[in-house]
């Protein structure tokens, strides 16, 4: 399962290796929180008909030219995901981060968060407003 799973994230990472297009517009990235907006305007998760909505996140780093910082990595995932939806999930990650790389950072930006490493949520489950529910269980990647 282990080997699957890390064959599944090489696939994955494999797609940030082809040509990057910043396809999110032309608005610079001068704060934090532009960083989050511009990749929540590339992110398009997979249709319904090929996986269940899940909750993925993946930690990434950027240089000063916007473009990423080594490999994305994937640290977390519904626990009820199967191993389908976890695929679909991760190659749309890759997808997303390949289509708003290179960043478009403001020269003050590309300072402040050249090699950090940002945690970026993607959430895609509905919240239940059934509060008797009980909490759904957390998976680690």
């Amino acid at each position: 399962m282990a080997r699957c799973g890390n064959r599944l994230l090489l696939a994955a990472a494999l797609l940030l290796l082809g040509v990057s297009g910043a396809a999110a517009g032309d608005a610079e990235v001068n704060t934090i929180q532009d960083i989050f907006q511009h990749l929540r305007t590339c992110w398009k998760p997979p249709p319904p008909n090929k996986a269940r909505p899940i909750d993925i996140t993946v930690v990434v780093s950027f240089n000063r030219a916007g473009n990423i910082l080594g490999h994305p990595r994937i640290t977390y995932e519904s626990a009820e995901a199967s191993d389908n939806d976890r695929l679909q999930y991760r190659v749309a990650v890759m997808e997303a981060l390949q289509r708003c790389t290179p960043m478009p950072f403001t020269e003050a930006m590309a300072g402040a968060a050249a090699g950090r490493p940002f945690a970026i949520q993607f959430r895609n489950r509905k919240t239940s407003p059934d509060k008797t529910s009980p909490p759904t269980q957390e998976r680690r990647a």
